[in-house]
């Protein structure tokens, strides 16, 4: 089978759920993960032949697809920040708004030296890896309470050459942290259970609940949590950094002043309020 057949296979069996340039843009991303041909190879060889085992990778991929399941799911990989790390169904996907949360630290602490850095709640490890990258002397310490999104991150920092001090921990019965710290960083879960309706179904079906969700009765309890040990644990002018949920960016802030903290909203490239940045007095 030629390579523009599997695109023509791709338009027709997926275009009653999704746009024409997401298919296009689903069908060149694997394409060169298969097969190492990026988009004007395929336009300059559009006859390539197939072998059977990248044709039936195609045909797998396409099943899954149809299953609304994230491409990167499907290739195991994305970037972030410049960089690759690897994603599977234990970890959320990265997200350009977490992109912005980490340049925002980055530039505020980019001629700091010797600066010791948590993150809570690993994921990928995209945070950490991508804060030690960035601040070199740094020495970074990240917790997650799940044990495969850990094993995923340890082979992400391998990846990228980074050196990063991983524990597994749940953040909610911790009650105490045993340093203190110049910053702390967290994406926590803040998706409201009644905000479901709106997302989509690749993020309903295959993202993990417990990354993501919190009860609508106390959707802020990871922030409280967070922000009650970061006043213990933060030297004095320290930084606590939250990526935030828009629709609760006001009674996020009260929260984290109401702890004595001098808090700051920031807007995503969209114009929502996705990240605050609260500095201990």
């Amino acid at each position: 089978m030629q390579l523009s057949h599997i695109k023509l296979k791709f338009e027709q069996e997926l275009k009653n759920e999704f746009p024409l340039t997401e298919i296009g843009s689903f069908f060149y991303i694997l394409t060169e993960e298969f097969s190492g041909k990026k988009r004007i190879d395929v336009a300059l060889d559009p006859h390539f032949e197939l072998s059977e085992e990248l044709r039936l990778k195609f045909e797998k991929a396409l099943e899954r697809l149809k299953l609304h399941e994230p491409i990167q799911y499907i290739t195991g990989n994305t970037e972030f920040y410049g960089r690759k790390f690897l994603v599977n169904k234990n970890v959320l996907i990265p997200r350009p708004e977490t992109e912005e949360l980490v340049g925002w630290i980055v530039s505020d602490h980019q001629k700091d030296k010797n600066l010791k850095v948590l993150d809570i709640g690993t994921g990928t490890g995209c945070i950490p890896i991508s804060l030690k990258m960035e601040l070199e002397n740094a020495n970074i310490s990240t917790y997650d309470i799940s044990s495969q999104a850990i094993e995923l991150a340890r082979k992400n920092a391998e990846l990228n050459s980074a050196e990063i001090q991983f524990s597994e921990l749940n953040i909610l019965e911790t009650k105490k942290l045993d340093q203190k710290f110049d910053i702390i960083v967290s994406n926590p879960p803040y998706v409201r259970e009644l905000e479901k309706d709106s997302m989509q179904k690749n993020v309903l079906k295959h993202e993990p609940d417990l990354a993501l969700y919190v009860a609508d009765n106390d959707a802020l309890i990871f922030y409280r949590k967070i922000t009650q040990l970061a006043k213990e644990s933060l030297k004095e002018g320290g930084k606590l950094y939250f990526e935030i949920n828009q629709y609760l960016s006001e009674e996020t802030k009260l929260l984290v002043e109401q702890f004595g903290f001098e808090a700051e909203l920031k807007k995503d490239i969209f114009g929502n309020y996705r990240m605050l940045k609260a500095v201990k007095l």
